[in-house]
Order: C-alpha cells, then sequence, then structure tokens
C-alpha cells in the first residue's frame, strides 16, 4: 500500500464524512473539503496527491474546480464523482485532465483501486519531469 494525500470533495456532508472515515480505518491519509473554494484553499496550502472531485455541487462546481485545481497544480490527479444523469460531465471532465470518474454510491474497495492507480500516475509524471530536468542541466566537471 502506497502512502499518499487525498482530497475529498462534496457538499453532501453526510456522504462527505462517511467516505473520510472509512478511508481512514483504511490507513489514507484523507481530507475532506465541503465545496470547490475550500478544497482550492487546502490545495494550495498542502497540496494532495489524489483529489476525488464531486461534479455537483452548490456554488462552484466540480468542471470549475477541476479547472482550477489544474491550474494550480497539473500534476494532482483528479478522479470526477458522478451520478449517473452527470456521466457527460464527467466525460467532459476527463477531455480536462480528469484522471477518471466513478459514479456515485461508489465501493471503498473500487475508490482505493482508483486512488492507488491515479498516485502511481502522479509519480511517474514526478519522474519524467525528473528526468528531463536532469537532462536538461549539463553536468559540471
Amino acid at each position: 500500500m502506497y502512502e499518499f494525500n487525498v482530497l475529498l470533495v462534496d457538499d453532501e456532508r453526510e456522504f462527505l464524512e462517511t467516505l473520510v472515515k472509512r478511508l481512514l480505518k483504511r490507513k489514507i491519509k484523507v481530507t475532506g473539503a465541503n465545496n470547490g473554494e475550500e478544497a482550492l484553499k487546502i490545495i494550495r496550502e498542502t497540496p494532495p496527491d489524489v483529489v476525488v472531485l464531486d461534479v455537483k455541487m452548490q456554488g462552484m462546481d466540480g468542471i470549475q474546480t477541476l479547472r482550477e485545481i489544474k491550474k494550480l497544480k497539473p500534476l494532482v490527479e483528479v478522479i470526477m464523482l458522478t451520478g449517473h444523469a452527470n456521466l457527460e460531465v464527467a466525460v467532459e471532465g476527463m477531455e480536462m485532465g480528469a484522471f477518471d470518474y466513478l459514479m456515485k454510491p461508489t465501493g471503498v474497495d473500487e475508490l482505493l483501486y482508483k486512488l492507488e492507480d491515479a498516485f502511481k500516475r502522479k509519480k511517474i509524471q514526478e519522474q519524467k519531469i525528473k528526468r528531463l530536468e536532469e537532462e536538461e542541466t549539463p553536468e559540471r566537471g
């Protein structure tokens, strides 16, 4: 099991609290946010590795929040969380750089697999960037 930080963003308080508790039981470092604005504040202060983002929220919706997350921290992976009626929006989110999407309600095991996959992709991207930076910096001798 990998150690990584997750941010759950959902304006349904009970759903958010339940999911946070379930992930904490699985030893995942998780923080919850009730809306897009709160999520962006957390991302600026302590960027997570993976964000699970509800598509349909009051105020700033999931697509707007995704757009801002990708501006702030392009390497943070985002999993869109959607109900059946919002599938097109989740696909739009993937076109904007989201890692994947899950249908609500989602099982904890399925969520954990997606979280691990998203974290692996983030690590691969970071390694690629590091390698490119090392190649661009000539050794001095």
